[in-house]
């Protein structure tokens, strides 16, 4: 099986905050996203909802925390280097993985300079940052375990320290069960497997 590539935080949802800066609204949008593809999306789609807005800036990670290959950002007519630039900065420091950021500006008729507007774009993606709800991105891989009923108990009990949980019995000759478990675990939980059953029991899997 390919190798795990390590956890790390993620947006556990679409989620969206507002401050108001001298009269100008800035309306952050933040979003998981698996692929610079997936980014492009959500920017298009945010582009749409707020079509009116003076500028939707934005910014994407794809990756874990603090990558910076897959990467990219718009000022979207704003002067250069004071929107798209601070706000990536501000995802490759948030210990963030995988995640797109869209600031929609409505201006309020005051003129904030070069300074200020680097400033609160900082602090609207930072404002969103800070009350943005976590999840974990986890590789997952599915196994199918097939043993003898007598084992079926002990086998159970081992499933919480491998993080596995079944998805799927079908009871037959011998009872199959299909799982899911973090891909990082699967070498320790074959092992535990191939001990359980006395190497009888028969164990298939693939990565998701």
């Amino acid at each position: 099986m390919p190798a795990a590539t390590p956890r790390y935080p993620i947006p556990a949802q679409r989620f969206r905050s507002e401050i108001e800066v001298e009269r100008s609204r800035f309306i952050t949008t933040l979003q998981e996203v698996a692929s610079p593809e997936e980014a492009q999306a959500f920017i298009a789609e945010l582009k749409a909802e707020f079509p009116d807005a003076n500028h939707n800036c934005w910014a994407y990670l794809v990756g874990p925390p603090g990558s910076s290959d897959r990467i990219g950002l718009s000022d979207d007519g704003e002067p250069h280097g004071v929107a798209g630039r601070p706000m990536l900065t501000c995802l490759q420091h948030s210990g963030l993985g995988d995640t797109a950021v869209v600031v929609t500006r409505y201006f309020g008729g005051i003129k904030l300079g070069k300074g200020g507007m680097v400033k609160a774009y900082t602090a609207a993606v930072q404002t969103a940052l800070d009350q943005l709800p976590r999840a974990e991105r986890v590789d997952w891989c599915e196994l199918s375990a097939t043993c003898d009923y007598a084992l079926v108990t002990g086998f159970e009990r081992q499933l919480p320290a491998y993080e596995a949980e079944i998805l799927e019995t079908d009871y037959a000759a011998q009872v199959c069960f299909r799982i899911r478990l973090p891909k990082e675990q699967t070498a320790a939980f074959q092992k535990m497997f191939a001990d359980l059953s006395a190497g009888q029991g028969e164990l298939k899997g693939s990565a998701e």
